[in-house]
């Protein structure tokens, strides 16, 4: 659910500039079964946990969406694309504030547990979403904000996509080791 709800909120960020795309195509809606992406979001990771290692990687169906209808400039887009990190930042703050204050909601611990997993999805997506590579949301926050001087960096990254977004999941596991932990303590005050 944590997949879905950061594609709705590109669609309604989209929506809310001026864009009924993703509303017209029927992705406005929290029903899983319109973001599943046959391949990411089914074959790929039922391959990986079959896998030793661990690793499962997937991914949802993207929510369309025309920049030229938004409202918002040079800026929409990266408006739109913040706004997939963003949902994922603020679920992970809701869900460890509940983990933080369970002692005065009388929380099972069974729910803990639930909600720790969902922190810790939602701040790995986020994380790796805010990469700066194509086509994850950071490249197209990155892009936005660069000056007109840098773009042919787009050009450059998007004809580079497939080794650099390898590149970005080797990194990134690095990156969320370190910085996973630290970031679930500060949001829970639970060891991790």
């Amino acid at each position: 659910m944590s997949v879905v709800i950061h594609e709705v909120s590109h669609g309604y960020m989209a929506y809310v500039l001026g864009d009924p795309t993703a509303k017209l195509a029927g992705r406005l809606t929290l029903n899983p079964i319109a973001h599943i992406d046959p391949f990411g979001s089914i074959i790929l990771p039922l391959l990986l946990s079959l896998l030793p290692g661990g690793i499962v990687f997937g991914w949802a169906k993207p929510v369309p969406y025309n920049p030229y209808n938004l409202q918002a400039g040079k800026w929409g887009p990266a408006y739109v694309a913040a706004a997939g990190p963003a949902s994922n930042i603020l679920l992970a703050v809701i869900f460890g504030l509940l983990i933080r204050f369970s002692p005065m909601l009388n929380l099972n611990p069974a729910i803990i547990t639930i909600f720790g997993v969902v922190v810790l999805v939602n701040v790995m997506l986020a994380l790796f979403n805010l990469i700066p590579i194509p086509p994850l949301d950071g490249a197209t926050v990155l892009l936005s904000v660069l000056p007109p001087r840098f773009r042919y960096l787009e050009e450059s990254l998007y004809r580079q996509r497939f080794f650099l977004i390898l590149l970005a999941v080797l990194v990134a596991g690095f990156v969320i080791d370190k910085l996973l932990p630290l970031i679930f303590t500060a949001l829970t005050g639970l060891a991790f």
